[in-house]
């Protein structure tokens, strides 16, 4: 393989580079069989930046889009990116009133919306600057594009390039969504760290089957294919044969965790489909550790599982070369800091659990429109509190026992879900589980579980309260465990315990 050329300082300097070293390399393909050179990348975004300039989009406003992922979806991106336009992606089965949330708290300069959302979305963006593109490529704004000289990009962004480069909305799981404001900085130094940690060289040929609504198919895997100069394969969703098909060709592949359990559910999956590919990464949501033994079980391969936010990009990752524990998301990322903090901000000794801290350059410069809640987030001193609790051991690598508004307090006790949830997935028949507290008469909250079996075992409550018994103090023991046949999830697989929490909120109430 070639050298890796991972690049910092600007997204620019990506650009810079493809149109001097990569200009004839491949940038992307499809299962349809589209390919595009570097060179085509170069042309066609320069196109679509005409067309937004034509539109009124000037460098620093925003470019609100909700559509389907596409290739042309990542053109848009990168367009976006090359011009000095804020990119804000919407998850494009947002419902129409929470897409009119976003669009009213965004205020974005132009739309670009799927023609085929429906007449609902529609109207949302009634009387708005819009454009439409399809997944197949059609609609306005490829018409404008494609009627447009490309627009000169060499210094278009170079007078922002401290700037905001992209707005993503949180998951809102404890209210509305917040506008996490990532700089094209954060956006080059982040990607440029993991080029460095993983090994991505110019040969290099991702398969993207993630979402591009969210900072992990956006920024962990697009950023760093193009930091590296590598190429990726593009699917516009995730279908197990057709990933497992697709291996042969790939050499990385980036999943959250259900994509992996699902992979595991193919007879195809063993060292032989997977022979090309020299990195699995993990990430989004905790990787269940059975998931990472059968994993390497069935292929060889180990798991390398990382940690990040929104608004912090990725903080941690198990090394490249080096032990890649299952339970941990491994050491800082080069340039990154972290702290473990009690309850009052005071820094915990290695090995103490307590509130993880995060200060470095992919850092976010703040919520969109909220001093206050970017004010509430960050120490007097200037660290990030995530809102993670953990623990960091002597060989520097983290461990994330939850978040810290899932700690379940029982009976004067702390709890953290991660350490239950671990010895209910390790008893024989269960697929998956979820531990969360529920308000009870005498201890305050009590430990809940929701199990998940797998595909024919015969699992009873009780005994799987007398599995963990024997393992767990007598505090941790789940008061009850729900047999369920799935757990609730968002877009990227996190399990939304608020939900949890919500249905089962009168579970221990008297009759």
């Amino acid at each position: 393989m070639s050298t890796n050329r991972a690049h910092g300082g600007d997204p620019m300097d990506w650009f810079d580079a493809a149109g001097a070293t990569h200009y004839r390399r491949l940038f992307a393909s499809t299962p349809a069989g589209r390919r595009l050179l570097y060179a085509d990348m170069l042309s066609e975004t320069a196109r679509i930046a005409a067309a937004l300039a034509q539109c009124g989009v000037q460098p620093g406003e925003r470019v609100l889009c909700r559509i389907e992922k596409s290739l042309d979806a990542v053109l848009l991106y990168l367009a976006c990116l090359r011009y000095g336009a804020v990119f804000v992606p919407v998850n494009p089965a947002a419902t129409p009133a929470e897409f009119d949330y976003l669009l009213r708290d965004a205020q974005p300069r132009l739309i670009v919306l799927d023609p085929h959302a429906g007449p609902e979305v529609a109207a949302v963006v009634a009387g708005a600057p819009s454009l439409t593109l399809a997944a197949d490529g059609t609609g306005s704004l490829a018409e404008l594009a494609e009627r447009s000289a490309p627009l000169a990009l060499e210094h278009a962004a170079a007078a922002v390039a401290g700037a905001v480069a992209a707005i993503v909305y949180t998951s809102g799981t404890t209210g509305r969504p917040k506008g996490a404001m990532l700089t094209r900085a954060n956006l080059a130094s982040n990607a440029g760290a993991l080029a460095r940690a993983w090994r991505f060289v110019p040969d290099d040929v991702l398969l993207h089957v993630l979402p591009l609504f969210h900072v992990h198919g956006l920024f962990v895997a697009l950023n760093t294919v193009l930091a590296s100069g590598a190429s990726l394969v593009l699917q516009a969703k995730f279908e197990p044969q057709a990933a497992l098909a697709a291996l042969e060709e790939a050499t990385v592949f980036m999943g959250v965790p259900t994509l992996y359990t699902r992979l595991l559910k193919e007879p195809g999956l063993d060292r032989r489909s997977t022979a090309r590919v020299r990195l699995f990464v993990s990430g989004s949501a905790p990787l269940p550790a059975e998931t990472h033994r059968e994993f390497e079980r069935r292929t060889g391969h180990t798991i390398l599982e990382r940690y990040g936010m929104t608004e912090t990009l990725m903080i941690s990752s198990n090394p490249y070369d080096g032990p890649r524990l299952p339970g941990s998301v491994g050491p800082p990322l080069e340039g990154v800091a972290v702290r473990v903090t009690d309850a009052g901000g005071a820094a915990q000794p290695q090995g103490v659990v307590g509130g993880f801290e995060v200060r470095g350059p992919a850092v976010f410069a703040g919520y969109w429109r909220d001093a206050h809640k970017t004010q509430a987030q960050f120490t007097a001193d200037g660290w990030f509190r995530t809102g993670d609790v953990g623990r960091l051991d002597e060989a520097g690598y983290l461990w994330i026992l939850g978040r810290a508004k899932d700690l379940v307090i029982s009976g004067g006790y702390n709890v953290y879900p991660k350490e239950v949830e671990s010895e209910l997935d390790a008893v024989a028949g269960v697929a998956e589980s979820a531990v969360f507290g529920v308000p009870h008469p005498d201890y305050g909250e009590a430990v809940t579980a929701a199990v998940v079996a797998e595909a024919g075992a015969a699992l009873a409550e009780a005994d799987l309260i007398e599995a963990v018994r024997s393992r767990l103090s007598a505090y941790k023991v789940p008061k009850r465990v729900l047999l369920v046949p799935e757990l609730p999830r968002n877009a990227m697989g996190k399990v939304r315990k608020e939900l949890l929490r919500e249905s089962y909120a009168k579970l221990y109430q008297p009759h």
